[in-house]
């Protein structure tokens, strides 16, 4: 008796293909490829469901665990309701069809399409995938083309209302103030019209303990409960600079509704790009107002001033780059005005927005001054040893390393060789084993129990492969990053000063530790520079 495919159903079903009822739901999805298996001998391994995912993306969840176990060796047989389901993008469903399923010796089946790649795949097969990609181009647009006709007619599409607001309970896609929520709106506009900054208004709404808009909806309709349900009482009141930012410049709290600020980069990639504000809908007086026209534009007014302020001070070269070592945040750039001589300074963004009451943090406050040189003082001497030679600056960068890489570079090249051999043993040993099951030489009990086991030891086999030449490939690269950060540190050598083209060439991110006092009462503060390429190499 053959032995049956081991078989995996694959389900799929977009928010598009939703409209189309039934007909494509999982349910039907699952009815008929259960009934397939059933009637064709298939033994079922395993269901994989991917639910709210396009056919243009094959970067699915489930699709990809279902790959991985193909890998594995667990599934040597695929079946969906018809080619759709499986992708809407020619191209890669040529690619699956056409090369990795007959490589990897998977069988096909595409059910209410009548396609099976063990009987051969009909001519049409190509056309049905361009067919198919074309009608979620076309979806696509018509979705579009619908959104566009909603937000003209005045609605709005939100998973959640923004703070302040709430659905209408009357209206579909229409907001109504939420008579609750609206001060904290009128507070944080209040607080921008007299003159506060995102910052300190943040600092205001975490030391009055204002609740933050995630929290709300938690505690009414029980979203978020991942971020909130076991987390300490000073969660509720987190707020970031980010949120406040994002509230004093959104014009939905004048009755405005903004449509189209973000776009996928096509039907078949989904992902988002921001486009410029020209390019926006506005449409206005959607739905009433909190906050009066006249303090909205005056906001505006001084987030721009501020903003120009910042410009004309000095240069922030390091923006973007300097890190808390504790915490992980950037670390926030500051004027001290109180001296006779101001300074500028580096602190913790996270212990600046949230101070000690509600962060864990400490300041890791460092002078601009001080960063300065300390950079400036390392870059001069990678550029020093490179004038001592090409050569002498590679073997400065191994140095540390290089004995035990050497090392560790032979060990892994004599375990890969190991494991390609095992690997080519187990293909022997697979190829006899059918053969005595084959012949009858063997039972099917046994043959069972014994490819079971070879193919346990296959996919352990490959994975460690497959590790061990991402190793290696790793350690190959070391070198090449090596050579591309010496020819950077070439192009800039003896530095003068610093500027922001160099810096931001050379180095990828620089982390600032809090300082310590030594028993003499001395501070001595770590500075970590990670270069690019090489990472972290004083």
């Amino acid at each position: 008796m053959k032995q049956p495919y081991n078989t995996a159903l694959y389900m799929r079903l977009s928010r598009d293909d939703e409209s189309y009822g039934d007909s494509v739901s999982i349910e039907t999805q699952r009815t008929i490829l259960r009934r397939f298996a059933e009637e064709n001998n298939l033994h079922v391994v395993g269901e994989y469901i991917d639910d709210g995912w396009s056919g243009t993306n094959f970067d699915r969840p489930n699709f990809q665990r279902m790959m991985q176990d193909v890998e594995a060796g667990k599934v040597n047989c695929i079946a969906s309701k018809d080619l759709s389901r499986f992708g809407r993008e020619h191209i890669m469903m040529d690619y699956y069809l056409e090369f990795v399923f007959p490589e990897k010796g998977i069988r096909y089946i595409a059910v209410s399409d009548n396609e099976d790649t063990e009987k051969g795949l009909s001519d049409f097969v190509p056309f049905k995938n361009l067919f198919n990609e074309w009608f979620a181009k076309d979806t696509s647009r018509k979705v579009k083309n619908s959104l566009h006709a909603k937000f003209l007619a005045g609605e709005r599409t939100f998973a959640y209302a923004p703070l302040g607001y709430k659905r209408d309970p009357d209206v579909k896609n229409r907001l109504v103030i939420d008579e609750e929520t609206r001060w904290i709106i009128e507070k944080i506009f209040d607080l921008a019209f007299h003159g506060a900054g995102a910052a300190k208004i943040t600092g205001i709404l975490l030391e009055e303990q204002v609740p933050t808009p995630g929290w709300l909806n938690y505690t009414r309709y029980g979203t978020f409960a991942n971020i909130y349900a076991d987390a300490p009482e000073k969660k509720r009141y987190t707020w970031t600079v980010a949120q406040v930012k994002s509230i004093v410049k959104n014009e939905t709290y004048i009755g405005n509704s903004v449509h189209g600020i973000q776009t996928n980069i096509s039907y078949k990639n989904k992902k988002k790009i921001r486009k410029p504000p020209e390019e926006w809908l506005r449409i206005e007086n959607t739905h009433e107002a909190i906050i009066p026209k006249e303090v909205f534009e005056r906001v505006q007014e001084q987030i721009a001033s501020r903003r120009r302020k910042m410009k004309t001070a000095t240069t922030q070269i390091f923006s973007g780059l300097v890190k808390c070592a504790d915490c992980g945040w950037s670390m926030s750039y500051g004027t001290n005005n109180s001296n006779s001589k101001p300074f500028h300074y580096f602190v913790c963004t996270n212990y600046r927005q949230h101070g000690p009451k509600h962060c864990d943090c400490t300041s890791h406050y460092i002078r601009y001054d001080t960063l300065y040189a300390y950079v400036l003082s390392r870059l001069q001497y990678w550029s020093a040893q490179f004038d001592m030679g090409e050569e002498h600056l590679k073997s400065q960068l191994l140095h540390a390393n290089n004995r035990e890489q050497q090392h560790m570079v032979k060990m892994r090249n004599a375990e890969l060789k190991r494991a390609q051999k095992r690997q080519k043993e187990l293909d022997r040993l697979f190829s006899k084993l059918y053969e005595d099951w084959a012949a009858e030489r063997i039972t099917e009990y046994n043959f069972k129990v014994l490819s079971e086991k070879y193919q346990t030891e296959q996919a352990e086999v490959l994975e460690k492969i497959e590790r061990l030449q991402a190793e290696l490939a790793t350690e190959q690269q070391a070198t090449v990053n090596i050579d591309q950060w010496i020819s950077l540190i070439q192009q800039y050598a003896h530095p003068e000063e610093l500027t922001a083209e160099m810096i931001n060439a050379l180095i990828e991110k620089i982390v600032v530790h809090e300082k310590t006092i030594g028993e003499d009462g001395e501070k001595e503060q770590t500075v970590d520079i990670y270069y690019r390429f090489v990472g972290k190499i004083d």
